[in-house]
């Protein structure tokens, strides 16, 4: 059985990945990065770095078009600061709706292409690295459960049963995917989360916080900083 793996070269696309080497082999595993028009290009730098340890053949599309009218502070052509305050603080001021890095349905699209994609390729499984925190109080509402089984649904019967969609995490916190990715000593030194490109993690952004909270409940030191 061939999977394909969505990987944005952070924290939770690359446990997914090291998950799918784990049970199917190497040689069965495709990594699959997007490059959407964000302000730099270090996750998609470290996606190649991750797969590029696990031996996996890596593959690079850019979608940037399709999201060429957001006004996502994560993009490009978008001038605004990003954030430097948690998800549950961004929601708060914005009376529960979803945060300003959101980029509008990128899930929906990322899985949509990795589908045809995937029926190219012969792969009968897409992994991607969804988990509740990200999904919780509406933050990233393509990150929930419901929006995975519905997206699943629909990538099943499109792809005439051919292919369907796993999110182990979906139901899982940032701090459980850490666990996960230590017990498989996934490369996180080789990863990156920040919304910035600088050289070292900003600290302060919304992915940030959430990746520092992670290792440090499972009182280890993440080995970027």
């Amino acid at each position: 059985m061939k999977v394909m793996v969505l990987s944005s070269g952070g924290v939770d696309s690359s446990t997914c990945l090291g998950m799918a080497v784990n049970k199917y082999g190497k040689e069965n595993v495709i990594s699959l990065s997007m490059f959407y028009g964000q302000k730099h290009d270090k996750e998609i730098k470290s996606a190649r770095a991750v797969a590029n340890y696990y031996e996996v053949e890596h593959i690079e599309m850019d979608l940037t078009k399709i999201f060429a009218e957001s006004d996502c502070t994560l993009l490009k052509k978008n001038n605004s600061e990003i954030p430097t305050k948690s998800y549950k603080e961004q929601i708060e001021e914005n009376d529960g709706g979803t945060v300003s890095t959101y980029v509008p349905f990128r899930n929906g699209l990322f899985l949509s292409t990795a589908a045809s994609l995937a029926l190219s390729k012969k792969c009968e499984i897409i992994f991607y690295g969804a988990h509740s925190d990200d999904a919780a109080h509406n933050a990233y509402p393509d990150c929930s459960k419901k929006f995975n089984d519905a997206m699943n649904e629909a990538i099943y019967e499109g792809s005439g049963k051919q292919v369907r969609i796993e999110a182990p995490f979906v139901e899982m916190t940032k701090k459980d995917v850490v666990k996960k990715g230590l017990e498989l000593k996934v490369p996180y030194e080789l990863t990156w989360s920040c919304y910035e490109g600088k050289d070292v993690p900003c600290g302060k952004c919304g992915t940030c916080i959430d990746r520092m909270q992670a290792f440090s409940l499972n009182n280890v030191k993440d080995p970027i900083l």
